[in-house]
């Protein structure tokens, strides 16, 4: 499905480049978008490499696991084929935890990281199993508790009511992951999208001594197995008996799962002033942060008094408006303090358990570098293709063929480019939304509609393309489907949803 789109944008776009003239912007575009997309993995590059790295230290703690087990039993119902102390488990929550708090860029690296985790219990190597497909289907349409972007480009464009879209976002969030959830559940079970049979005999091929060397060592790891059995039990006991034991389990070793490699090491000695500088910090961040918007109450109170006319009046007034908004000091510490902490948590969980943090995350960096690479030749693809369509005029076409039918169910035709523009590029539909909002206002029925449409909806194809890519998957299976599917709904929801509080 994911070939057959990326092959008709690619075709419609220089049809329409042809007829429209536009054949020179298609050009260019296809070049600038290739570009952007080399730009763009380089600056995922850091962030995923610390995030991976801060997420090494929480691994090494054993923290991932605690918290997989606190919602294992929604997860465990979710993805019955990811086991409940997998490390995929942990990556899928931080990366929904993330998004639905509007943490974009720290959902990233933990939703990549949680695509390479699920695919090494893949048996279908570049097929996308049931656990990768809902994941995405999820992913695109998380619930969204605080929508901050969104929320900041609204205060910004003077909006009295910048938090109006939060209910609206929830509401219509919440349609489109349950419809991503069923679709991908049901869908996963239709004969066309079962998953493959596996080959074992290419597995039990490779795995057969071919040369006589093969079978000497064969012969010596069996040997070897019977001598540590025999010497395990004679020894159970004693040292002799725990070397006996380690010789009987060596031609296990490398089917070792990963869940042990993701416990926490038991050799760890937690330091005595672990939780002096627990107390320590947290009492500082927690006194700074009083100071903070205590001087900032006073300083807001006071100015205003000053301007203000004279009399007492007027002081009584201006004490009786609050200096500080609760949305301007929710969006504060959601924009500016929640990564810094959750980032400090870490660190300090990782100190009181003994862990080297300097060199966790080092060793956790590691990967981000592997995963950025991986993913280039997945977005130049996908942000090619879409950069084409949009220079050609073809979507301008696309609109007015179907605008006249999003009227019936009650979307003003200016929100159908944001609809449409949303699933294929975040930037192109952030675009549109504040040229949108700039053109009717941010509080009028179409500003809130489309700033729902954006606290609400996911790049489809681009979270495809770069989840998928550092996997190496491509075939989808029934993965596309489920999030347009989702989409869509979440569309119509957010439509309705607006409608009803704002039309």
């Amino acid at each position: 499905m994911l070939n057959a789109i990326w092959a008709a944008l690619i075709l419609i776009g220089i049809i329409c480049g042809a007829w429209l003239g536009k054949m020179e912007a298609v050009t260019q575009q296809s070049v600038m978008a290739a570009k952007a997309a080399v730009t763009l993995s380089l600056g995922l590059l850091g962030i995923m490499a610390f995030w991976l790295g801060i997420m090494n230290i929480a691994r090494e703690a054993g923290l991932l696991r605690y918290l997989a087990r606190a919602i294992r039993p929604l997860m465990t119902r979710l993805f019955p084929d990811v086991p409940g102390d997998h490390p995929a488990m942990s990556m899928m929550i931080m990366n929904m935890s993330a998004n639905m708090l509007g943490l974009g860029n720290a959902a990233t690296p933990f939703g990549l990281k949680a695509m390479s985790e699920l695919d090494s219990l893949n048996e279908n190597k570049g097929t996308a199993t049931n656990a990768m497909a809902l994941f995405l289907a999820i992913n695109t349409s998380s619930v969204a508790l605080l929508p901050t972007g969104v929320i900041a480009v609204r205060a910004a464009m003077g909006s009295t009511n910048p938090t109006g879209i939060v209910f609206t976002t929830l509401i219509a969030t919440l349609f489109s992951t349950t419809v991503a959830i069923f679709m991908a559940k049901t869908l996963q079970r239709l004969p066309r999208y079962r998953l493959p049979p596996v080959d074992r005999s290419t597995e039990a091929t490779e795995m057969s001594p071919s040369t006589s060397v093969e079978k000497e060592a064969l012969e010596q790891q069996k040997i070897s197995q019977a001598a540590g059995t025999k010497k395990g039990e004679e020894g159970k006991e004693g040292e002799e008996g725990k070397e006996g034991e380690e010789g009987k389990e060596g031609g296990e070793e490398d089917k070792v799962t990963q869940i042990e490699t993701y416990e926490a090491s038991t050799d760890l000695e937690p330091p005595s002033y672990g939780p002096i500088l627990q107390f320590v910090f947290w009492g500082g961040l927690l006194s700074g942060g009083i100071a903070h918007m205590a001087g900032g109450w006073f300083e807001a109170t006071f100015s205003y008094i000053g301007s203000a006319a004279g009399g007492p009046q007027a002081v009584t007034d201006a004490l009786a408006y609050p200096a500080i908004s609760m949305f301007a000091l929710a969006k504060d510490i959601i924009s500016f303090w929640l990564l810094p902490i959750i980032m400090a948590w870490f660190i300090l969980y990782g100190i009181t358990r003994g862990v080297k943090v300097y060199s966790a995350l080092v060793e956790g960096a590691k990967e981000g570098f592997d995963i950025a690479i991986k993913i280039i030749p997945y977005l130049v693809a996908i942000l090619v293709a879409i950069g084409m369509f949009r220079a050609s005029g073809a979507l301008e076409i696309l609109i007015g063929m179907i605008g006249p039918a999003v009227q019936w169910f009650g979307m003003p035709p200016e929100a159908l480019p944001m609809a449409l523009m949303r699933p294929l590029s975040g930037s192109g539909a952030f675009g549109i939304m504040a040229d949108t909002m700039t053109a009717h206002g941010p509080d009028g029925l179409i500003g809130m509609m489309v700033s729902t449409f954006q606290g609400s909806t996911e790049t489809t194809f681009y979270v495809m393309a770069l989840y998928f890519g550092v996997v190496q998957v491509k075939k989808t299976r029934h993965t596309l489907i489920a999030c347009l599917s989702a989409d869509l709904v979440g569309i119509i929801a957010a439509v309705w949803i607006c409608r009803v509080m704002f039309g």
